[in-house]
């Protein structure tokens, strides 16, 4: 299997991973300052509160405790996660992609599977964000929590399974010519 952002010149990779990065960051932080007003008893996390709901009546209890700031709040930042899905999930492919040369072809194989990964992570962060969306505006169907919940969680599993894989082909030693080609 090839890593899905291979086509990318060697040359482009370390600076379009920096590029996004520093994307990434940046959209992280204003969503910290999106967090504050859904922060709640109901919602002790705000929004991933409202993500890993699970169900309508949490979910339900989660929308009555923020009020028509704190729901505005929580729909400007589901459509800004919108943006900030391609750019999480271009920097964390791209840091695999880097990390994987690094080491050797198995951890390149692996790199390679969990590059694909953070894509499959973001097209469940927006079916998670299109059901968020959907309770917010008042469709309080039942099958909308347990879906984001779900999406949510599949998401969470490959970017932390991406992340530490990336971290730990930076961290450990670089392997030499001479060990890659065994």
């Amino acid at each position: 299997m090839r890593h899905p952002l291979e086509f990318i010149p060697a040359k482009n990779r370390k600076p379009l991973f920096f590029g996004f990065l520093g994307l990434t960051i940046g959209l992280f932080a204003v969503f910290q300052v999106l967090n504050v007003p859904l922060q709640t008893a109901a919602a002790p996390s705000g929004i991933v509160s409202f993500e890993l709901a699970g169900n309508l009546e949490k979910a339900v209890d989660m929308i009555a405790s923020w009020n028509e700031r704190g729901s505005a709040f929580a729909l400007f930042g589901l459509g800004l996660d919108y943006l900030f899905m391609p750019s999480y999930a271009l920097a964390l492919s791209l840091g695999l992609l880097l990390a994987s040369g690094r080491q050797g072809a198995a951890f390149a194989r692996a790199g390679a599977w969990l590059g694909w990964g953070v894509f499959l992570a973001a097209i469940l962060d927006a079916v998670e964000n299109f059901a968020l969306l959907r309770l917010l505006l008042g469709d309080l169907s039942a099958g909308w929590p347990p879906l984001a919940f779900w999406c949510a969680s599949g998401k969470f599993a490959l970017l932390i399974l991406g992340l530490v894989f990336a971290l730990a082909g930076w961290l450990l030693p670089k392997r030499s010519i001479q060990s890659k080609s065994r």
